[in-house]
């Protein structure tokens, strides 16, 4: 980011390089389109003069070259063919047709023509004038040329004056403008350290400044800005500290009943729906219906307290209550509700039964967890292998790239750039707190694309 007088001065440079550059084209191609029109005047007197000397052509190839002697000027002299049947400058034999030469078609239908164009034989570029004649009633096309390259001697000369006049004349009105851009620079930096100083919340001293009236209303505006910004700045900081509190407590308590509530919940309406659709039901079947709605909404309940009671634990303030709890058949009502909901996909379950001193609703809440994320980052078949010293759940999914690995537990840490969302940030951390709880331990290994594998050791 540039300052003012440094923006200044880049600005009349650019300002200056383009007029310089801009009078240079204007100049060179004014001074060029002179010059060429001169040269093309006097090649076609010099043609009108050698079609006269030309009665026939006889000693043709001894009066070009005394005439190119004297003149200094290209001269060739083509039949109506294009066939070379004079040359000053080369050896005929050696060119080729010049039937196709713009010049010469030019003359062909209009009596004269003319092109710039660089000689391959010459090695310049030359103007070339061609006029049509008769010479013994037949048609020939007498063809000048001359090099354009002299323009260059006479542009330099006129294009250093042009310089010389727009460099005086813009020096000046840069001195002038730089010298205004300082003094602006001088009252913009004492505004900027001024709200720099009110942007860091220091105390400021007043603003002053007479340069012009702008600045004058500006510093006025601003030492007012500041007196209010002092009187609430206690009240804001207060405020914002209570603020944030009840907002990161209110987005934690929401966050966890979505991602908590989302199974139950999804059960509970389409077992009702069912019910509420099939009037001809069999009996046994609603009773086993209504059993997994009242089962499911006991478990909600259950959510309910047991996140109460995750909170409170967090604090310290309460303890849990462990029971012997048979380990498969916890799994094995897991797999019953998650097949409700994902019924195209196999969960499998391996693995002999042990029975562990649990908090039966906490640690089904933290099992469901991680086999429902298995379920919704893979498609293939999900395994639940229980050990003697752990419960393993393997996916083939999508796997969590290595970096994300130790930040994946954290509340609210979300890997949304590869789809594994870890729903709001908060399921594998509510896993953890559980596990935390018991005494357990979670461990994650995982290969991108390839899939994962959550171990909860005891």
């Amino acid at each position: 980011m540039l300052k003012i007088h440094q923006l200044f001065l880049r600005t009349f440079s650019l300002i200056f390089i383009a007029i310089l550059i801009s009078l240079s084209i204007v100049t060179y191609f004014w001074s060029k389109n002179i010059y060429l029109n001169q040269i093309e005047k006097n090649l076609i007197q010099n043609i009108d003069t050698l079609s006269i000397v030309l009665n026939d052509l006889k000693n043709v190839d001894n009066i070009i070259k005394d005439l190119h002697s004297q003149i200094e000027l290209r001269i060739t002299i083509v039949d109506e063919k294009g066939n070379v049947i004079a040359e000053s400058d080369k050896n005929k034999e050696l060119l080729e047709n010049h039937s196709n030469r713009k010049e010469i078609l030019e003359a062909k239908d209009f009596g004269i023509g003319k092109s710039i164009r660089y000689s391959t034989t010459m090695h310049k570029e030359l103007l070339y004038i061609a006029k049509k004649v008769n010479i013994n009633k037949k048609i020939y096309f007498i063809r000048m040329s001359d090099y354009t390259d002299n323009i260059t001697d006479n542009f330099m000369s006129l294009a250093i004056q042009i310089f010389a006049f727009i460099t005086f004349f813009i020096i000046v009105a840069f001195l002038a403008s730089y010298f205004i851009s300082l003094k602006i620079k001088y009252e913009t930096e004492a505004i900027l350290d001024f709200l720099t100083q009110l942007s860091s919340k220091k105390t400021t001293s007043h603003l002053e400044s007479s340069f012009t009236l702008e600045f004058h209303k500006i510093t006025k505006i601003l030492n007012k800005v500041a007196i209010k910004l002092k009187k609430k700045e206690k009240q804001k900081a207060k405020q914002n500290a209570k603020l944030k509190l009840a907002n990161r407590q209110k987005d934690e308590i929401i966050s966890a009943l979505s991602h908590e509530f989302k199974n139950p919940i999804a059960i509970i309406s389409g077992y009702s729906e069912t019910i509420l659709n099939d009037e001809d039901m069999p009996p046994s079947i609603k009773r086993k219906f209504l059993t997994k709605i009242h089962s499911n909404s006991l478990k909600m309940s259950d959510i309910i307290d047991k996140l109460r009671l995750t909170l409170k634990l967090e604090e310290g303030k309460q303890e849990i209550i462990l029971t012997a709890t048979s380990m498969k058949k916890l799994i094995e009502e897991i797999i019953s509700d998650l097949n409700d909901n994902y019924k195209n996909r196999e969960i499998e379950l391996i693995g002999e039964d042990i029975e562990l001193k649990v908090d039966s609703t906490l640690i089904s809440m933290a099992i469901s967890n991680l086999v429902e994320n298995a379920l919704k980052y893979s498609e293939d078949k999900v395994s639940v292998e229980i050990t003697s010293d752990c419960i393993r759940i393997i996916d083939r999914g999508i796997g969590i790239e290595e970096n994300d690995l130790e930040r994946i537990k954290q509340k609210f840490y979300r890997v949304s750039k590869n789809g594994w969302n870890n729903s709001l940030g908060l399921g594998l951390f509510i896993v953890q707190s559980i596990l935390n709880l018991h005494s357990f331990e979670l461990e994650i290994d995982s290969v991108h694309n390839k899939g994962s594998e959550f171990s909860i050791k005891f």
